[in-house]
């Protein structure tokens, strides 16, 4: 009957929301962050992911509620390279205090042709909106953890900003970001293995926006897209016609969607080039906890086994 007692007292039924206010709060830009910051966090903090699962983080529109999300948070971890542009706003509305961790920092970025576009915008006052053709341009190519080796600098960053701001779980931090990081060194090698059963000359894959140049660069693969950097971008006519004849020159088999793509391209190049298309890789956000990749790490596992029989020309 004491314990019974003790159990319902109201004191200790404060201890559980108490401890789970001590919780961190961490908020990360998207999907693919989010879930290499809980690797490393575990219980100990409490996340939130602004654009989450399949959800395009390029082209993302805040609500009031995620600005609401930065205001009391310690940490804010984003990608940087241009990747989320839409955060910068957010962070000067929210009046967020905390500190910013750039997952990317230490990494040079591979550099790409950003595709030729209009833009318009104000010049002298309302009313007098001009356009601007701009032409190629270099940017920075924001899909570092397209890279299973460069992952290991945004588990550094991810530690070490958690671990500026939580001292206390230092251990647990260092301890699962050490257990991370052997898993993705594991990771790594087995993608290299499955991409050696591919002939060299094999090696390429059509796919819908420009977001996978990092695994490209380190893993032997050519990688072409009708879109640049952004799945904003709208390619022109003459770039897809370039491409369907690239795909029937080179004898190009691997077609794939992207789970934050538009289709219509695609399909377009599909009907034009007799190919099929080979199913669905996850670029800039994971999928579903139902979903083929719920997980970074389930995300490369989930790729490469598409990619592989593609290139080789299996049937499928």
């Amino acid at each position: 009957m004491l314990r019974r007692a003790l159990l319902c007292s109201p004191a200790l039924l404060l201890v559980r929301p108490a401890l789970a206010q001590q919780r961190l709060s961490v908020v990360a830009s998207f999907s693919i962050l989010a879930d290499m910051t809980r690797q490393i966090g575990g219980d100990r903090i409490a996340l939130r992911a602004i654009a989450g699962a399949d959800v395009d983080a390029h082209g993302f529109q805040p609500k009031p509620s995620d600005a609401a999300a930065l205001t009391n948070a310690a940490i804010v971890i984003r990608n940087g390279l241009g990747f989320e542009g839409w955060l910068d706003r957010m962070i000067r509305s929210s009046g967020f205090k905390g500190a910013l961790v750039t997952t990317t920092d230490g990494i040079t970025p591979r550099m790409m042709q950003a595709h030729h576009h209009h833009h318009g915008h104000d010049h002298g006052g309302a009313g007098r909106r001009h356009n601007h053709s701009v032409g190629p341009r270099q940017v920075p190519d924001p899909h570092a953890w397209q890279d299973l080796g460069l992952a290991q600098h945004y588990i550094r960053n991810i530690t070490a900003g958690l671990v500026a701001a939580d001292p206390g779980g230092e251990a647990l931090y260092r301890r699962n970001a050490e257990a991370y990081a052997a898993r993705l060194a594991a990771l790594d090698q087995w993608v290299r293995a499955e991409i050696a059963k591919v002939p060299a000359a094999r090696r390429k894959i059509v796919t819908s926006h420009d977001a996978f140049g990092y695994f490209g660069d380190a893993y032997g693969v050519r990688f072409l897209a009708p879109q640049g950097v952004s799945t904003e971008a709208e390619p022109s006519a003459a770039e897809v016609g370039r491409l369907i004849r690239q795909i029937r020159a080179e004898n190009i088999t691997a077609l794939f969607m992207e789970n934050m793509a538009n289709p219509a391209t695609l399909q377009r190049i599909a009907q034009e080039t007799g190919l099929r298309v080979r199913g669905r890789l996850y670029a800039d956000a994971l999928s579903t906890e139902t979903g083929p990749a719920p997980t970074y790490e389930a995300m490369f596992r989930h790729n490469v086994s598409l990619m592989v029989p593609a290139m080789r020309g299996d049937a499928a």
